[in-house]
């Protein structure tokens, strides 16, 4: 029944003179999520709108999921097309529409009609009385409701007659490449690919880097992270991963430094490498899946030990949140599954018995002093031996 899908968007409509850009990132976007859909789509945009057209057939669910997954949609809308034929025409169309879409009619419904087309014979508020009146005698058992409707039957009269009732939720946000680009620590938790999800869905393309501990860590550990890159990478589209090799660094730091301090030393070299690639590749800050308090490199006094390394900003979406609530959003973006696998990453092998959860910068700094040469030849190997893969 539906060959096309009205696109709409908030944020995006409450830009100003240059909405345009954001208009056409959107569009690039819902294009690159419908490369792996069965069927050939054009998209328009017109006067406020963008329209998604098929020119074959077409799955229409999974058209539906993957525009889902674009972020700056928010609301998919079926839409059917009327010709300009007549009045009688127009109410012949909606009637059928009405009855394929809502076989039972015990309901209550609204309709809302928009004329931008300002020749047409009928204005709006003529055109929802007389189509109301039409719909009621075609339908006995409706009832009209202007507050609360069951259905809300929108047509809009444009160069065409645009008649539609149902908006599928979209993600909203923003679309992704408006909003810069940023390099997200990832890791084989529940927690980085959230974060990677909530800041691209504020427009930020994504790339990644993982520390990889070989033998310590297997391939499949590897493979897992490659597995969350390509979930995240279905609503961000594709990411670069750096896979850095980061043994002989931890390695060094767990022979050398205090026990208690382990933790928050590997993971200010893990910014410092992570910061190395981010600059390397223009990106404009760093991403992590932190948040306060859930564990010990993650306390106030470690984040702080923490970003005294990064000259970039580092973003922490995830910092007020509790583990509910990222195991919340980590569902409904399909990586929490993969995210529990029991494979382990370089983080929780080389883990301290009794970390430091108020860690001195000072002192850190001093423990560092004695490590930096050797630690930083050992970083500058790890950095040359970067493996990158493409995921998408």
């Amino acid at each position: 029944m539906f060959t096309a899908f009205l696109i709409k968007y908030a944020e995006i409509g409450i830009k100003g003179k240059n909405r345009y850009l954001f208009e056409d990132a959107l569009i690039q976007q819902i294009k690159y999520a419908l490369k792996k859909c069965e069927g050939e789509f054009t998209i328009r945009k017109t006067m406020g709108r963008i329209f998604v057209e098929a020119q074959s057939t077409f799955d229409f669910d999974e058209t539906v999921e993957h525009l889902k997954r674009v972020f700056g949609i928010w609301g998919i809308c079926p839409v059917i097309y009327v010709e300009d034929e007549g009045w009688e025409k127009l109410c012949e169309r909606v009637v059928r529409y009405l009855d394929e879409v809502y076989p039972d009619k015990h309901k209550t419904f609204k309709v809302n009609a928009r004329r931008s087309r300002k020749n047409y014979p009928k204005d709006s508020m003529e055109i929802n009385r007389d189509m109301g009146e039409a719909l009621l005698k075609a339908f006995p058992e409706l009832q009209v409701d202007v507050h609360r409707p069951d259905i809300l039957l929108n047509i809009e009269v444009r160069e065409k007659i645009y008649v539609y009732s149902e908006i599928i939720p979209g993600p909203g946000g923003m679309p992704v490449g408006t909003g810069g680009k940023a390099m997200l620590l990832l890791s084989g938790g529940i927690d980085s690919p959230v974060a990677g999800y909530m800041i691209a869905k504020r427009g930020v393309k994504i790339d990644a880097v993982y520390f990889h501990a070989p033998p310590y860590t297997s391939d499949r550990a590897k493979q897992k992270v490659v597995d969350l890159a390509r979930l995240v990478s279905r609503y961000t589209g594709p990411i670069y991963l750096h896979v850095i090799n980061f043994t002989d660094i931890q390695l060094y730091i767990y022979e050398n430094a205090p026990h208690e301090e382990l933790t928050i030393i590997m993971r200010r070299y893990m910014m410092r490498i992570a910061e190395a690639i981010a600059k390397k590749t223009e990106c404009l800050g760093l991403i992590t899946g932190e948040s306060i308090g859930q564990v010990a490199s993650q306390t106030m006094n470690s984040l702080i030990a923490t970003n005294e390394v990064c000259e970039l900003p580092v973003y922490r979406p995830l910092i007020g949140f509790d583990k509910e609530e990222i195991v919340e959003v980590a569902k409904k973006i399909d990586t929490y599954e993969t995210s529990i696998q029991p494979f382990e990453d370089c983080c929780t092998i080389f883990v301290a018995k009794h970390p430091v959860t108020k860690p001195n910068v000072n002192i850190i700094r001093k423990h560092e002093k004695h490590m930096e040469e050797k630690l930083g030849e050992l970083m500058q190997t790890a950095l040359d031996t970067n493996e990158l893969i493409i995921v998408s």
